[in-house]
């Protein structure tokens, strides 16, 4: 339950700070992309705390969870106009970035809150 907890107010948080780098343009985002950022970090930790679908080790487990999970967010980034990215660009920064908070939301759960698979 500790694992559940830990992970899902991760993704939370790392829902927030994703939105924040979102919103760092020029325009306002729509709250409707700002809900879909949030919620799919959310999802990623919720699924990190829940599941026990073991890779060979927790590094490798919170990258492959935040590739799966932000590839929806990814295509969806696509359609985005803006002058600083390309839709490749806008694809591929949100994918990375995705497995940056999946590995940083094992390592709060894992090494920081010490709570096992």
């Amino acid at each position: 339950m500790k694992r559940l907890i830990v992970a899902t107010l991760s993704g939370v948080l790392f829902g927030f700070v994703c939105f924040g780098m979102a919103s760092g343009g020029p325009e306002p985002l729509p709250w409707m992309i700002g809900v879909q950022i949030i919620l799919s970090r959310t999802l990623m930790g919720f699924a990190l705390g829940i599941t026990k679908f073991d890779v060979g080790h927790w590094t490798i487990r919170g990258l492959i969870f935040g590739l799966f999970f932000s590839l929806p967010l990814g295509f969806g980034g696509m359609i985005a106009e803006t002058p600083e990215f390309t839709p490749m660009m806008m694809f591929i920064s949100t994918v990375f970035m995705g497995m940056i908070y999946g590995f940083l939301t094992e390592v709060i759960t894992t090494v920081l809150f010490k709570a096992k698979i």
